[in-house]
């Protein structure tokens, strides 16, 4: 049976490395893992496995390196494999796994400076013809639909010099303290992840009109 560890969720880990453990925390897993069975075969697991609120959650557990798939990326350090399945690599690039800086808190932290997409993950999308009809897409399958559960969405206004995209805000969003960091934190993320084409995503919303009919 292996231990689960706590996590909380920035460094630039060396060339290779995906997570940085400092010395506090590797000390804290070899503790721990010295309470298993065949502990020197024991590694890491460190996984991402959802989102709360504008940060990932995770998954630390105790595993037999040799269980390890064929895709996972791992890094040993200090008599501690790190395991980190190939899904979480992108997302934890860059993190450090320390111990919490309130010793009294117990269990780990990891600290990473990536934070998922408000709107969702727009690796999966297939989107096609020209910049204008791809961004229609992209608002009809993904940006819409999670924008419709604040009574908002969002439209095409135009796209300029081939590379720019300009879009307003409309419903529960217009008139919203929090549209402008929704449109600069999800839809432009996500229009240029999704369109990689597009270099610059313009707001044209009215944010000081609307009567805000969601949040009021």
């Amino acid at each position: 049976m292996t231990d689960t560890l706590s996590a909380e969720a920035a460094t630039e880990a060396p060339a290779g490395q995906v997570l940085i453990v400092t010395d506090a925390a590797r000390e804290a897993v070899l503790a721990i893992r010295e309470r298993e069975d065949d502990a020197e075969t024991l590694g890491l697991r460190v996984e991402i496995t959802g989102i709360a609120g504008i940060d990932y959650t995770y998954d630390l557990a105790l595993e037999p390196v040799a269980d390890a798939s064929a895709d996972d990326h791992l890094h040993t350090s200090g008599g501690l494999t790190v395991m980190v399945p190939d899904a979480s690599v992108s997302r934890l690039a860059g993190s450090t796994l320390d111990v919490p800086s309130t010793a009294a808190q117990g269990g780990l932290v990891i600290r990473n400076p990536n934070r998922p997409n408000p709107l969702g993950d727009m690796d999966r999308l297939e989107l096609s013809g020209s910049i204008a009809d791809k961004v229609q897409q992209l608002l009809d399958i993904s940006i819409n639909p999670a924008l419709a559960s604040h009574g908002g969405y969002a439209t095409l206004e135009e796209v300029r010099q081939d590379d720019t995209v300009v879009v307003k805000m409309g419903g529960g969003c217009q008139g919203c303290a929090m549209s402008q960091a929704t449109l600069s934190d999800g839809i432009k993320r996500a229009i240029t992840e999704a369109i990689p084409e597009v270099v610059e995503v313009l707001d044209a919303t009215d944010h000081d009109a609307g009567a805000n009919p969601y949040f009021s």
